[in-house]
């Protein structure tokens, strides 16, 4: 059987939630998740002849033993077990015992240890083993205990294999703090003012109504392949309660016709057979394909053109449909509907073209301040941007890519509904702030996670090299059928 990312990711989350490991923070989900699921080996059952492993990762058997002590262990009983076997549930707790036994193998490879003084400190500094002067109450440790159905030596090895887990975790992420002048640099960098002169592009367009008959027939010809479209030739009939039984409602009698009509296509008969009997309006369309102009029923029928004869549900009517051709045609100049949508995309077209030779000739260095002054004519604008967030005047991956550029750059940009501009990069100043302002220690706190997010990147290459995860389909199914 083959896990998806998807799936154990989902099942590694909820693992997670049962281990109480989430209390370590996020850098602990990410290791876990990239420990849990980023391996090329997670594949199909592995050729052994102990029956009694269910999963090896390289030379580590995971014995079928390890299995159901993992089942007894996540507090999960054996009739939701049962009643989740559909659910994936077996695979979904198999995940989670290779995700933590991986861990354990990291551990046990880079030889971390805890000692027994480190847990007891753990257990008294405890605020649920407290009383309101802070000091440890053994009474309040046993009463927990107690509650939750624990022996001491069970929760201490369970508080230790925590501690353990976040040494690896604290060793993986060493040095991931970033240093105070690169963040100090990057957040100046972000939080200046930008001043942008500016003019929208839509002014050197070739206005729609501009483009001759000529341009268009032209561009057609450039075209025909890519511009030829399916057409069907097809006949149907609107079916409902009124024109089928003589009422307005949907009754049992009514679903009993349409059930009638469904046998027939299925046994073979014709359009014209099925509604003999029946006094209902055939609707013959020619030469039809979808267009900007919505026909509700004809686009459906479109739709579902694979089938030859069909009873189709839309809306509160049935449709019965039979098509009786189909074809490929270039588009007719002639109709004004589709000339117009053709023009659109001459439009299209000649706005993408002239777009693509301002960025061109900005890239080749050749757009300078004469030509960005002779299109804006007397449509430029000015505006200041106050930080890389400032996303008001255009999109905010625009903003972003203004704030990557030196002054008196050219480019172009976009604002929430696509408009284009054509940009030109005036001026920077560097605001003010303080060390402590809120926003610059979110800034940081950012800054060293990003950084902590690359090394993990970097661990779990490592990982995807080291660890080979296989699992044993026939075990699997055995304990599946264990608890059927």
């Amino acid at each position: 059987m083959f896990f998806t990312d998807q799936y154990i990711n989902s099942a590694m989350i909820e693992t997670l939630k049962n281990f109480g490991v989430k209390k370590l923070g996020g850098l602990v989900l990410i290791i876990i998740i990239i420990i849990a699921f980023g391996f090329g080996g997670f594949g199909g059952g592995f050729s052994t002849n102990n029956q009694n492993n269910i999963a090896k990762i390289n030379k580590t058997n995971v014995t079928t033993q390890d299995f159901m002590d993992y089942l007894n262990g996540s507090n999960i009983s054996q009739q939701a077990i049962r009643e989740n076997l559909d659910k994936n549930i077996i695979e979904e707790l198999l995940s989670g015992l290779i995700s933590t036994t991986l861990i354990d193998l990291e551990i046990e490879d880079f030889d971390l240890s805890v000692t027994n003084l480190v847990v007891l400190k753990k257990i008294k500094e405890n605020k649920n083993f407290q009383d309101e002067n802070n000091i440890f109450q053994r009474t309040k440790y046993e009463k927990f205990l107690l509650s939750n159905n624990m022996s001491a030596p069970m929760f201490e090895l369970q508080l230790k294999n925590r501690e353990l887990q976040k040494h690896l975790f604290d060793l993986v992420g060493a040095g991931t703090v970033t240093p105070n002048f690169l963040i100090k640099k990057k957040f100046e960098e972000q939080n200046k003012i930008l001043d942008i002169e500016y003019f929208a592009m839509s002014n050197q367009y070739k206005q729609k109504d501009n483009y001759t008959n000529k341009e268009i027939e032209e561009f057609v010809e450039e075209n025909k392949e890519q511009l030829k479209r399916e057409y069907i030739d097809f006949k149907y009939a609107v079916l409902n309660p009124k024109n089928l039984i003589g009422l307005e409602e949907f009754n049992q009698e009514f679903f009993d016709e349409i059930d009638k009509i469904e046998n027939q296509i299925s046994q073979g008969d014709t359009f014209d057979k099925i509604l003999k009997n029946l006094k209902v309006e055939v609707i013959e369309v020619n030469k039809f394909t979808p267009s900007t102009t919505q026909k509700i029923n004809e686009d459906k029928i479109y739709s579902k053109r694979s089938s030859k004869l069909d009873l189709v549900e839309n809306g509160e009517n049935f449709l019965l449909f039979s098509i009786d051709d189909k074809y490929d045609l270039g588009p007719n100049l002639n109709n004004d509907t589709t000339k117009d949508e053709i023009t659109e995309l001459v439009f299209q077209k000649g706005k993408f073209d002239l777009n693509r030779k301002v960025l061109e000739e900005i890239q080749k260095k050749e757009f300078d301040d004469i030509k960005f002054d002779q299109m804006s004519a007397d449509n430029l604008k000015y505006i200041s941007l106050n930080s890389i967030n400032d996303d008001n005047t255009f999109e905010e991956n625009s903003v972003k890519m203004l704030y990557s550029l030196p002054i008196n750059s050219f480019t172009l940009v976009n604002d929430k509904d696509n408009k284009i501009y054509l940009v030109k990069i005036v001026n920077s100043t560097n605001n003010s702030f303080n060390e402590s302002d809120e926003n610059y220690l979110q800034f940081v706190q950012k800054q060293n996670t990003e950084y902590r997010k690359s090394i993990l990147q970097s661990y779990d290459q490592l990982l995807n090299n080291k660890y080979k995860v296989q699992l044993n389909q026939k075990t699997i199914d055995r304990v599946k059928n264990y608890f059927k």
